[in-house]
């Protein structure tokens, strides 16, 4: 059971979930920090980490996950996924409730063409990243 950080529901851009390999669901809390500190924070490494991305220009880097897909799924905007496979660049265009699969170990960023929302699922333990 998910352990909710108040009475009411909670906004994903600022409480992420884990989504343990177990089967359980934990509220964390997301700060200036976080993304600077997951490496060091193990019991984030495994399973999956669930959260909400508010953007409105694209991200300065590449990632990348080795243990495992990430799902992106557009909640509103428009945005491009593009997905380096085999040194070519392949790109996914996401509209309103736009789903995309990033597969394990492959290269992706957004280009983002307003302001856009978009949930990602995806494994922490080892991901990338490298400036474009």
């Amino acid at each position: 059971m998910i352990k909710n950080p108040g009475e009411s529901g909670f906004d994903l851009a600022d409480t992420f979930i884990h989504l343990s390999d177990g089967g359980s669901a934990e509220s964390i809390p997301v700060d200036a920090e976080f993304w600077e500190k997951i490496g060091s924070r193990k019991e984030l490494h495994e399973g999956r980490l669930m959260g909400a991305f508010r953007v409105s220009e694209d991200p300065s880097h590449w990632e990348m996950h080795p243990e495992g897909d990430e799902i992106l799924y557009l909640v509103s905007g428009s945005m491009d996924v593009i997905l380096r496979e085999q040194n070519e660049e392949r790109v996914v265009a996401l509209r309103n409730s736009g789903v995309c699969v990033v597969p394990r170990g492959t290269w992706h960023r957004q280009v983002v063409h307003g302001p856009c929302e978009f949930v990602f699922i995806t494994p922490g333990k080892g991901t990338q990243h490298r400036p474009i």
